[in-house]
């Protein structure tokens, strides 16, 4: 039980850093790589944001499974990740409880 609970917390804390890395991704580093040619804040935040995507879907699909998530729920969460502040809904709505 506190393992489930442990990885739900770290599910969490993923979903909250991947949609802030995607957020800064969007709303900084893009800008500044168009409107000044640096291109130094995606290159920081590319792989690291990459890696996080890939340990939520990774985590989605397992939680798919444990928490008996329905196919409308999985796509919901999985299709969040590409939405900005979509990351925060879904652990507002469906990862708290």
């Amino acid at each position: 039980m506190l393992a489930k609970q442990a990885l739900m917390k770290l599910f969490r804390f993923i979903a909250f850093l991947e949609g802030l890395s995607y957020l800064l991704l969007l709303f900084i580093a893009s800008p500044v790589k168009y409107f000044s040619g640096d291109p130094t804040f995606v290159k920081l935040l590319g792989m690291p944001h990459g890696v996080l995507f890939m340990a939520y879907i990774g985590f989605a699909l397992f939680y798919k499974v444990q928490q008996k998530w329905t196919l409308k729920s999985t796509l919901i969460i999985l299709l969040a990740s590409v939405v900005p502040f979509g990351t925060f809904y879904i652990d507002k709505t469906y990862l708290r409880k």
